[in-house]
């Protein structure tokens, strides 16, 4: 059995009211739907799709915070 592996998942709620998912430790992994249910499902095939094409390496990164700023 493959050990599972833990990734951090920023999810946004677009001007067009779709949420949309991104893995940033992993280059181009993300996905965009109407509802979080499938946002879920869609990520996570889509993280698997990554690995997979990257051979199984990600980057080391480590959450540290999220901030908004106005400019």
């Amino acid at each position: 059995m493959r050990s599972q592996r833990k990734f951090t998942v920023l999810i946004e709620l677009d001007e067009e009211g779709y949420y949309v998912a991104t893995v940033p430790a992993l280059r181009g992994c993300h996905t965009q739907a109407k509802t979080l249910d499938t946002l879920n499902k869609r990520i996570r095939e889509a993280t698997e799709l990554c690995l997979a094409s990257e051979g199984g390496r990600d980057a080391p990164l480590e959450l540290v915070g999220i901030q908004q700023i106005f400019v």
